[in-house]
């Protein structure tokens, strides 16, 4: 309507369904220079009762638009040449200052950062890599981060991460999971593994459903009053705390008299880590780090007193699937099996208690799923499920991954040119069927179908997924190479796709310690084009054959647990010892290939 982004919260229709007229917000009455909802609503009164026809020559433009622009295609060749113009992109927003990119509001966009790692991984550029680490560290350190509670909040209000908007969104803490994760990977630094921790604690404690669902999102607090909650004054530490342990926590965490939030109250935020700190303060490194934790559990504690934010309790398909496909990776990365069963969990609940009649539902509350679900319920929840399979090697999870992403293909897919619309043959019917690409805060359904494409065409060697893939490459190419860094998520897809891929099989025994040896190594490293499979010596055997047909001759030798390490399906000779293995695999702790 205006050219400009934001989603307009108003919409008038007509009887018909088609929309003339909307706004991203209005408030109730008339207020700095801006109509209220009130005035609106007169004014769309008498046009309608006055000037009908105009109005319904407005809807019927209106609407023409909308179809032409969700039937928009491209045909431009997407490559390599692709991805170093959305780093140079970047490299353009950077805030070399603060971290992230562009001026404030800034939200965390973590798929930017996991496409950057990408990025790094191909041009081996330091400067790449200083984009990825600082946006992570100044986050971590700053207000949006909640340092006694765990988890991010939704986005930072200023350009140094330091006053949040205080809402918690399931989505941001899986996304913002999986960058640090990564970051893990690729760096070794352990900051980065503290922090995907602190938002898996989090997740595991305020927004996990005793029956294995997360909830979506807390609230920013009381109306008038939002991060109320969260903030803190120095009397109220002193009266938790003891003197001196008060003094250290307000200094590592900058409280102090008149504060930096409202009504004198401060954010906790990090100025120096804890390194830096230790030595200003002339105290062990481990001990400040011992001394800050005991501070965070008392005024958590104290804090956990204070009446909380409302907290929507909703369970969403697609925003669980990515929390089941965060902890998964984090369970893989971090070797915490806590996380691995909390993604069963999750998984478990929504294939049992929100599907009807084999197909996916939306949203579950009080016992009631409904709402067919859309593409992003099918496509995020089959990235969870691939990373969940993954991480367990459960043959299970890529069964119902392969089948959810042919039910996906049979609601979504747009047989006449291609690519995925949000809503489906199940789904209300709209004045047009949209095909989303553009990745904000979340991604979109078509960038991760295409990932997920992608990763079960190369596990399965079923060409008919790639085949898609490619096709989705071919529609949305005009779109990404006009503009590719408003698509990370997608350019996360085309990497992959790219190549080199890697086909990574263990074979062996999976409780035979060297077998987990190796897969362990695997998960230590950041690879971000491969695919890992067991072929175990077991009953499941059969099962993982038939969905992954490339692994039937690849067999223990001599009895022995034994890596097979590819490249585009060209495999090296087997080993069966694992630091030969770790060898061929390059990636991680510092290293790519």
């Amino acid at each position: 309507m205006t050219g400009q982004g934001g989603w307009p919260m108003t919409v008038f229709l007509t009887h018909e369904g088609k929309p003339f007229y909307g706004g991203t917000y209005f408030p109730p009455e008339d207020k700095w220079g801006r109509p209220g909802l009130k005035t609106v609503l007169r004014s769309i009164s008498q046009a309608w009762k006055s000037r009908r026809q105009e109005v319904l020559r407005s809807s019927q433009s209106l609407t023409e638009t909308i179809q032409a622009s969700a039937a928009a295609t491209g045909s431009a060749p997407l490559t390599q040449k692709t991805l170093e113009v959305a780093v140079s992109a970047f490299a353009r927003q950077y805030d070399p200052t603060h971290g992230g990119f562009g001026p404030a509001p800034k939200f965390p966009r973590s798929h930017s950062v996991s496409f950057l790692l990408r990025a790094w991984v191909r041009n081996r550029d330091s400067k790449t890599l200083e984009m990825v680490e600082k946006t992570l560290d100044a986050m971590a350190h700053g207000g949006i981060h909640d340092h006694l509670g765990g988890g991010f909040h939704r986005y930072s209000t200023d350009g140094r991460w330091l006053v949040p908007h205080f809402e918690k969104m399931l989505y941001d803490q899986a996304l913002l999971a999986r960058s640090y994760l990564e970051a893990y990977q690729a760096t070794g630094k352990q900051i980065y593994a503290d922090v995907a921790r602190d938002i898996f604690e989090y997740v595991l404690r305020d927004m996990h459903d005793p029956d294995g669902g997360f909830y979506s999102a807390e609230d920013a607090g009381e109306v008038g009053k939002e991060g109320e909650y969260y903030v803190w004054r120095p009397q109220e530490i002193e009266n938790v705390l003891s003197a001196v342990e008060a003094r250290l926590f307000n200094r590592f965490y900058g409280v102090a008299p008149g504060g930096n939030f409202e009504n004198g109250a401060t954010i906790l935020s990090i100025e120096s880590p804890v390194e830096k700190f230790a030595q200003q303060e002339r105290i062990p490194a481990e001990e400040v780090r011992r001394r800050l934790a005991a501070a965070r559990q008392k005024l958590l504690a104290a804090r956990n007193r204070r009446e909380r934010p409302h907290r929507d309790d909703k369970i969403l398909a697609d925003w669980n699937g990515l929390m089941i496909g965060a902890l998964a990776y984090g369970a893989r990365v971090l070797d915490e099996p806590r996380y691995a069963q909390a993604a069963r969990d999750a998984a478990t609940f929504l294939l049992d208690r929100m599907q009807s009649e084999g197909r996916l539902l939306h949203r579950y509350r009080d016992g009631e799923a409904s709402i067919p679900a859309f593409l992003d319920d099918y496509a995020f929840f089959t990235w969870g499920l691939l990373d969940l399979y993954e991480a367990t090697f459960e043959v299970r999870w890529l069964s119902e991954a392969k089948r959810l992403t042919q039910e996906m293909m049979a609601l979504f897919w747009d047989e006449r040119t291609g690519g995925f619309f949000l809503s489906g043959k199940r789904n209300e019917r709209l004045v047009a069927q949209t095909k989303e690409l553009y990745d904000g805060a979340l991604p979109s359904g078509n960038s991760v179908a295409a990932l997920n494409l992608v990763r079960l065409g190369q596990l399965t060697m079923d060409k008919e997924f790639q085949t898609k893939a490619d096709r989705i490459f071919e529609v949305f190419s005009g779109q990404a190479g006009q503009a590719p860094e408003a698509f990370p998520q997608f350019l996360i897809a085309l990497d992959f796709r790219l190549g080199p891929s890697q086909e990574i099989v263990i074979a062996g025994d999976p409780g035979d310690p060297q077998t987990r040896r190796m897969i362990r190594a695997v998960h230590e490293k950041f690879l971000p084009r491969a695919v890992l499979a067991l072929h175990p010596e077991d009953a499941s055997a059969a099962q993982v054959e038939a969905l992954v047909p490339f692994l039937k001759e690849q067999r223990p030798l001599g009895g022995k647990p034994t890596a097979y390490i590819c490249q585009n399906y060209v495999c090296n000779l087997p080993t069966t010892d694992v630091e030969k293995m770790v060898s061929l695999l390059g990636g991680g702790r510092g290293e790519s290939r």
